[in-house]
């Protein structure tokens, strides 16, 4: 772990001493071979459980959020250059640093076996984050947006602290593989089901769970095209980690999932059918990770094995997808300074590059086979059908939803009339195709062998 963590934290000197010239080759340049390096956690020497220091440990679960965390990192530097180009030299390194400061973190997340020191790197995920998206955001709006993410996070995850030493006082350890060996620890008491009440909304407003989400849409829109990437791709992934981390500690006897269920199935469908009705392309693509994610929560609350499985591919896949989405969406916006739909159609003819991308994002958006995101949609949908035949109609109609409004953002924005405000266009450059390269191919390699994101042993 420490491999990856010092070199990491490495960057931070490397940002600073950077010449002016040669910033972004060598920062981007250093990431890349951290995120080729970090490729070795995917093997199977780290199945099915690895402790890497006595604080942290990698498991299939873990593993392939890792790598992600670590992947994502050269492709925020890469799309961010644009944006910083008329920025002073000084703000461009702070924007750097911002990015770097938040990998630790993540990586620590996913990886401790500590619970305390989960709670601790889940919660400092917050600050830069918040630096991001305030400082360089792109409307005043930002720093609504702001307030948003801190309040619903922090009252959140208030009650998941107490609950935390709350578990600690019972058991007097909070080292996640020996309170797994502790039988029922929150039975079915008054205190108990508050505790696993406060487990439960801390991850849900994080995933977020339709109801509890109205902070992503605000963040995602308002955020710089690095924090967009960041918290679609991985502080999504956190809610959904700890959900598949912290419900298995719970008694599944006390009913307490079923609205829970009930309201993520629903989500996934309303926050579809809202997709529908967007003029927004960023709150488009933020609200099709609402409704993906709610098939995340169902699938991590029903804990069996193909739903656990089906929820690890669909998070991996999705944080690739939407990814990839945001800095589509970021090159138009770009270009015509406008995310309205309507004032950004028809450009296909002026950028048939960028028009393969477009395709290729919306076709693994809507889960087309044989991508992962099929694979991951089939095995949540079979296993909750095997848990209730009635959840077919929601997650059913919620597909068929998400397949619309998929091919409707890609025949706005690519097909049509062009707007006559748009006369001349800057060309699609190689930064913008690498990037693209680099979000496709994992998911078209995946494809091969989509067992080393699947959570199960192989």
């Amino acid at each position: 772990m420490l491999k990856i963590i010092l070199p990491t934290t490495m960057l931070l000197p490397t940002t600073l001493l950077s010449p002016q010239k040669l910033l972004w080759t060598y920062t981007t340049t250093y990431s890349l071979l951290i995120a080729s390096y970090s490729l070795q956690w995917l093997s199977p020497s780290y199945y099915p459980y690895k402790n890497l220091t006595p604080w942290t440990g990698i498991d299939q679960i873990s593993s392939p959020l890792l790598t992600l965390s670590c992947w994502l990192l050269p492709l925020m530097i890469l799309a961010s250059q644009n944006h910083l180009q008329y920025e002073p030299p000084m703000r461009k390194r702070m924007f750097i640093l911002s990015l770097i400061m938040i990998q630790p973190f993540i990586l620590l997340a996913f990886s401790t076996t500590e619970l305390s020191l989960f709670y601790i790197s889940f919660e400092a995920t917050l600050i830069p984050t918040l630096i991001l998206i305030t400082r360089w955001g792109n409307q005043p709006e930002r720093l609504s947006a702001g307030i948003y993410l801190m309040f619903y996070t922090l009252i959140s995850s208030l009650p998941l602290l107490i609950t935390i030493m709350h578990l600690h006082a019972q058991i007097g350890t909070l080292c996640l593989p020996l309170i797994k060996l502790t039988p029922h620890i929150l039975t079915n008491s008054w205190t108990n089901l508050l505790c696993n009440l406060a487990l439960l909304m801390a991850f849900m407003v994080k995933a977020p769970l339709y109801g509890l989400h109205l902070w992503l849409p605000k963040a995602h829109v308002e955020a710089p095209i690095a924090g967009s990437m960041l918290l679609a791709a991985l502080l999504l992934k956190l809610g959904g980690y700890g959900l598949m981390r912290l419900t298995v500690l719970m008694d599944y006897t006390n009913h307490l999932f079923y609205p829970f269920l009930t309201m993520a199935m629903w989500g996934a469908l309303m926050t579809s059918s809202i997709c529908l009705r967007q003029t927004d392309l960023k709150a488009l693509i933020a609200y099709s990770s609402v409704s993906h994610m709610g098939l995340v929560i169902t699938a991590s609350l029903i804990q069996t094995h193909w739903s656990f499985t089906g929820a690890m591919i669909l998070m991996i896949s999705h944080g690739l997808t939407s990814s990839m989405l945001f800095c589509l969406a970021n090159t138009n916006y770009e270009r015509t300074h406008t995310r309205i739909l309507l004032l950004t159609r028809g450009l296909q003819p002026l950028l048939p590059l960028m028009a393969i991308w477009w395709i290729l994002a919306n076709l693994t958006n809507m889960a087309l086979p044989p991508t992962t995101n099929l694979m991951a949609e089939l095995t949540i949908m079979i296993s909750l059908f095997n848990w209730s035949p009635l959840t077919i109609i929601l997650t059913g109609t919620a597909t068929l939803l998400t397949t619309s409004y998929t091919l409707f953002m890609l025949l706005t924005t690519q097909y049509g009339a062009l707007p006559t405000h748009i006369t001349s266009i800057q060309n699609s450059n190689t930064r913008e195709h690498l990037l693209m390269i680099l979000h496709i191919l994992p998911m078209l390699l995946l494809i091969l062998k989509p067992e080393i994101i699947s959570g199960s042993p192989y």
